[in-house]
């Protein structure tokens, strides 16, 4: 990134794992951290970005990389894969390649192999589908790949898992000794809530919006490198993919997740899997880069997607991409647009940018730590109960049935988003609610993340 930004994952030793489509790198994958992380979907191309997750074996901690399949092929997207897993390998500490024992070995596998020959990388061999002794002997068919000894396993039902990673942790480079606060190897401090060093944990802002309009290159633009695939085809980006990059003004984690779709129009069991990981990136993240494809406008399922992360509480920043195509007539509709369709988060910052050629993209880093302040926002007790007085004052709560509500006392329970418990004699009408909200806005000049207001009933003093 070009303000001296750079990515951290952890000085932890990392493993690749790779080999060519479908022959169960994932579900290996799932199998070594011991959670279902990993989309897997049998079809081959569901894994196309590089996903790195934590692991752990006999007390080791090391990361393990989900590849997409390796293909010998022209085609973009299959050519962008394939660079992602041989980028995987580069990065490595041990590579282990994934072969299918059913199939025998193929050219493809060669292929592969070749590569990890020439890498000088500790390479295992991990010989899948080999679900019971009967087929151990057909694991030595592929001796012929010149990795060593096969390791048959058995990903779907965890036959031989262990034994893999006895040899896996018998390759990791030696553990360094890493004092908490000291710095990693070509960085600086190491990242938090990685289990190094602080406790304080990286604001996470996840980058969400519809299949294709441009989440990935942004993505990639933000954390400085290649990181996710970036094709013109919808629904590329399969699954989340997390990465901490660390700036002059703190650690960022930025999670790309799969483009939403409507559930009607969800038809396969990885997209629904991606859209339940999509989900969950909003509902674990502090914020939201909404992305919107300027040129085609707020649609209704912008709107819906706005309308998620706005009941999730985290803060979010307005992202319309592919701006530099626009003419300047509709520039002024999308703006009218977005401030129709999206009047409920008229607090959030709308950047124009355009994620391909890098235009404004600089902008949305103070613009996410704006909303990181604001999100951890607290204001003192009494100056927020001088506020809602003269609101009251300025405008009374409606009576109902006789009887008018009103506000006895208020406190602040809690930040991310700031949150404010309201003590009333009556419950409070929603339009009410809203009013409230903006005068404490105003007041203390909160900017762009959510506020919560809770209302308890409490009897009125006499």
């Amino acid at each position: 990134m070009s303000n001296g930004s750079k990515v951290v994952t952890s000085n932890a030793p990392t493993v690749a794992v790779v080999g060519r489509p479908n022959v169960g790198k994932s579900t290996l994958v799932n199998r070594i951290v011991g959670r279902r992380e990993a989309i897997v979907e049998e079809q081959p191309g569901v894994t196309r970005d590089r996903k790195i997750l934590d692991a752990e074996w006999v007390g080791r901690a090391f990361l393990v990389v989900d590849t997409g399949g390796w293909l010998r092929s022209d085609e973009s997207l299959a050519r962008q894969v394939s660079l992602q897993a041989e980028r995987a390998i580069d990065e490595a500490d041990v590579v282990v390649l994934v072969v299918d024992g059913a199939v025998g070995p193929t050219d493809e596998d060669a292929q592969v192999a070749a590569i990890l020959r020439r890498s000088s990388k500790p390479v295992l061999l991990a010989v899948n589908k080999v679900d019971d002794a009967n087929r151990e002997s057909d694991a030595w068919d592929f001796t012929r790949l010149g990795l060593g000894d096969p390791v048959p396993v058995s990903a779907l039902h965890g036959r031989g898992s262990g034994e893999l990673l006895d040899l896996i942790v018998e390759r990791l480079p030696p553990e360094p000794e890493v004092a908490p606060g000291e710095t990693v190897a070509g960085g600086g401090p190491l990242p938090p809530e990685d289990g190094l060093g602080s406790a304080e944990k990286p604001f996470s802002v996840a980058i969400v919006g519809r299949p294709n309009v441009g989440k990935s290159t942004l993505f990639n633009r933000l954390v400085g490198e290649e990181r996710a695939v970036v094709h013109d085809a919808p629904g590329t980006t399969r699954d989340t993919i997390d990465t901490v990059v660390e700036t002059e003004d703190g650690w960022l984690r930025f999670v790309d997740t799969a483009g939403m779709r409507r559930k009607s129009r969800i038809d396969e069991g990885t997209e629904y899997y991606s859209l339940v990981r999509a989900l969950q990136a909003i509902d674990r993240s502090d914020a939201a880069l909404l992305v919107i494809d300027a040129t085609e406008g707020v649609t209704h399922q912008d709107q819906r997607l706005a309308e998620r992360i706005d009941a999730s509480g985290c803060a979010v920043v307005v992202v319309l991409n592919k701006w530099d195509v626009l003419s300047p007539d509709d520039r002024d509709d999308v703006l009218t647009d977005v401030a129709d369709r999206l009047a409920f988060l008229s607090y959030a910052p709308v950047l124009k940018t355009s994620a391909l050629t890098g235009r404004n993209v600089t902008r949305l880093l103070p613009a996410l730590f704006q909303a990181r302040d604001e999100y951890h926002r607290r204001v003192p007790t009494r100056a927020l109960n001088e506020v809602l007085q003269a609101a009251q004052l300025a405008h009374a709560p409606p009576t109902e049935h006789g009887h008018r509500p009103r506000v006895l006392y208020a406190t602040q329970g809690a930040t991310d988003p700031p949150t404010f418990t309201l003590f009333t004699t009556r419950e409070l009408p929603a339009g009410y609610l809203r009013y409230l909200e903006r005068k404490i806005r105003e007041a203390f000049s909160i900017g762009p993340t959510p506020i919560k207001l809770r209302v308890r009933r409490r009897a009125a003093r006499h």
